[in-house]
């Protein structure tokens, strides 16, 4: 609903940052205020609080209505896309066959009167382009599913680590997470208001979403690589201090700052792909579709994050590198595997991208291939 207010694809992505820019500052918001409140003073007061704050939300929402551009949407575009398949394969499979014209097709007047068996080349126009779309969406949830691995093994790693922070605090292992957001937040602001207007002045466009989310792979990939060598160090002085089979989970002598260079690293790379991909979405999907191509970071969010646990599940029970025991296991092992397919990952995606043919340019008309752009 935000982007249905702007026209052009460039605000329209300038609207995605702040979308997720208020979206991750919330993240910390309530993984460290709200949690506090809920552990220090009462859970009572924590649900109290974010019935509230969207009680505020909804008040302002409702304040700016009569200020919005309303998009209503003209009956069920699934039934369209699903049109178009059957008067394909009723006409010999082939796509374009679904709007070509045959005796009985048309009524008088020339309206379509079978809509099952002829399609407008608008209709046809729209499947193409999500058929396009789909191999970039499906490298995607490859590029979301070691980050969800990461957010739990992160956790994991924090609990056998030093987390003071001073003589008096102790970073919450639950909320070590946290730094990516943060990261994602600044970084947000600093591509929105920095990198952006100064690639637009070295180049003349402003960075296309292909772009951004190419630039999020390699730094998710980076941040794996990183994980990697942090943990190969937690385990050498677990290692040093015969930390193995401890009772208790002994302490490893090492800081949870150690921590932070991969956080931050994935917070970048999100603040570079999460918009850059519903920018491309919103952007190149069909009109009727709006509405749901801003849904398809959310669902592939969540296929990466059941494939997270799948893919944990599959590490225990064909190697040993995650007992219960991390310093008897092999973190590092599972951070390179996954340093290895995002890079596999970044290849497939570069291939769908040069092949990939933008329905809009950034300046929101014409078109224009993904290999210049």
């Amino acid at each position: 609903m935000g982007a249905d207010q702007f026209d052009k694809p460039k605000h329209q992505g300038t609207f995605f940052n702040w979308y997720f820019f208020v979206f991750y500052v919330s993240a910390v918001i309530s993984n460290t205020a709200i949690v506090y409140v809920e552990d220090n003073v009462s859970w009572t007061w924590g649900f109290g609080l974010t019935v509230v704050c969207n009680l505020i939300g909804l008040v302002i929402f409702l304040l700016g209505s009569r200020f919005y551009r309303h998009v209503k949407p003209q009956g069920s575009p699934f039934v369209d896309l699903a049109r178009v398949f059957v008067a394909a394969l009723r006409k010999g499979r082939f796509l374009n066959r679904a709007a070509l014209k045959t005796e009985g097709d048309n009524r008088a007047d020339g309206l379509i009167a079978k809509p099952w068996r002829l399609c407008t080349v608008q209709q046809v126009e729209d499947l193409k382009t999500l058929i396009r779309i789909f191999p970039l969406w499906c490298t995607s949830i490859f590029l979301a599913t070691p980050i969800g691995i990461q957010s739990s093994l992160t956790v994991l790693q924090a609990l056998t680590m030093d987390r003071h922070l001073g003589p008096h605090f102790k970073i919450p292992a639950g909320s070590i997470f946290v730094i990516a957001f943060i990261s994602t937040a600044i970084s947000l602001t600093l591509i929105d208001r920095i990198l952006c207007p100064l690639w637009k002045k070295l180049t003349n466009h402003s960075p296309t979403p292909l772009q951004r989310i190419g630039l999020g792979q390699i730094l998710n990939a980076l941040s794996m690589a990183v994980s990697a060598l942090v943990e190969s160090r937690r385990l050498r002085i677990a290692h040093a201090h015969h930390l193995q089979n401890q009772p208790a989970g002994p302490i490893t002598p090492m800081l949870a700052l150690w921590l932070f260079p991969q956080l931050a690293l994935v917070g970048i790379g999100e603040a570079f792909h999460f918009p850059g991909q519903v920018s491309l979405y919103y952007q190149e999907f069909p009109t009727s579709l709006r509405s749901t191509s801003t849904a398809m970071i959310s669902l592939l969010i969540a296929i990466a994050f059941y494939l997270s646990t799948a893919v944990i599940d599959l590490i225990r029970r064909t190697t040993k590198w995650l007992p219960d025991d991390l310093n008897n296991g092999r973190l590092d092992n599972v951070y390179w595997l996954l340093t290895v397919l995002g890079m596999l990952n970044f290849f497939g995606y570069l291939v769908c991208a040069r092949m990939y043919k933008y329905k809009y340019t950034d300046e929101g008309h014409g078109t224009s291939n993904g290999s210049d752009q």
